[in-house]
């Protein structure tokens, strides 16, 4: 059956600056290597800034690579640009890929016509769609009186119109209260269900542990690992993960490896700073730690021992705080 979505060596430049003499080049993707599998769903987890909206442009045929090659529904994105597009569903960041002074329903049927769908099976389509994303009631009402949760149920209710083979979503919970993004999140299960392939990219840890069967993570426009959410976490072995909260932690970072715990993290919150480290041993490891801390007066706010998560892996290979 082939792969979904294919990708090989990709590589994406910007020319950053109006001044020649002044200008730098970013290469925003590095080399790219991805196999999707069809009926999954598929995330790619990165920072902002690593190359995931780059990647979905190149997929959904919006932006040219500079090198390498990618397929979607076994059709090259260059070369059969057009087959890709009407097999493809692409939901990108931002409200303004609506307009917001029409319906819901106005916008989903000015959507079906753009692709030609014949008026009967469009009412149809449109009608279904409203009911799997929850906006039913909403149907006739202007886009412009929707909260933004519902606003980018009707993003994913636009991205589905064609019945695509592959849907790609771009940070479709971003900027999302919970309840709305738990909504989201719902459909998105619900659209694999029925078989189709979804690429999500996120920068939400939580988010692709979740919903995915496979994740990549990717970190200055490579990707550094690859595989289902509990093989990526055997990628930390078999160490525990210690957050300690802690005032004043200037002394601490180096008790810490000094007593063989590897510091993955330090953020500041609420006034203290939240160690997150690796240790192989965490029974003698605290015991140690904790008559280190009272000697030294440290004033600790907290301290939980648990496995791995998805967020630990992708700090430790990524660098840098998950989102």
């Amino acid at each position: 059956m082939g792969y979904a979505v294919e990708a090989e060596a990709l590589v994406k430049e910007y020319r950053m600056g109006l001044l020649p003499w002044r200008a730098r080049t970013i290469r925003a993707l590095d080399g790219v290597d991805l196999k999707v599998g069809r009926g999954t769903l598929f995330s790619l987890l990165g920072p902002n800034g690593a190359g995931k909206t780059t990647l979905v442009k190149i997929l959904s045929t919006l932006l040219l690579p500079d090198s390498g090659w990618a397929r979607v529904a076994g059709f090259d994105v260059v070369r059969e640009a057009n087959n890709v597009r009407s097999r493809i569903g692409v939901v990108l960041g931002g409200e303004r890929a609506l307009y917001w002074r029409l319906s819901g329903w106005d916008n989903l049927w000015f959507f079906s016509q753009l692709y030609g769908i014949p008026p009967r099976e469009a009412k149809r389509r449109v009608k279904e769609l409203l009911e799997i994303v929850g906006l039913e009631e909403w149907a006739h009402v202007r886009v412009e009186n929707y909260s933004k949760g519902m606003k980018q149920r009707l993003h994913i209710a636009r991205g589905l119109i064609n019945d695509p083979e592959v849907l790609l979503l771009d940070e479709p919970t971003i900027g999302l209260d919970p309840k709305a993004a738990r909504e989201v999140r719902s459909i998105i299960r619900r659209i694999v269900r029925e078989g189709r392939t979804v690429l999500l990219t996120t920068h939400y840890m939580v988010e692709a542990e979740e919903l995915s069967d496979r994740v990549a993570i990717i970190s200055k426009g490579r990707i550094v690992a690859e595989g289902p959410p509990e093989d990526l976490k055997s990628l930390v072995g078999g160490e525990s993960v210690i957050e300690l909260k802690v005032m004043g932690g200037d002394r601490v970072s180096m008790l810490l490896e000094r007593l063989g715990g590897r510091v993955i993290s330090v953020v500041e919150r609420d006034g203290a700073r939240v160690f997150r480290v690796l240790v192989s041993e965490p029974d003698s490891f605290i015991e140690a730690l904790l008559a280190e801390l009272t000697r030294i007066n440290a004033s600790i706010r907290g301290l939980d021992v648990r496995s791995p998560s998805l967020e630990d892996v992708f700090i430790k290979l990524a660098g840098g705080e998950g989102g």
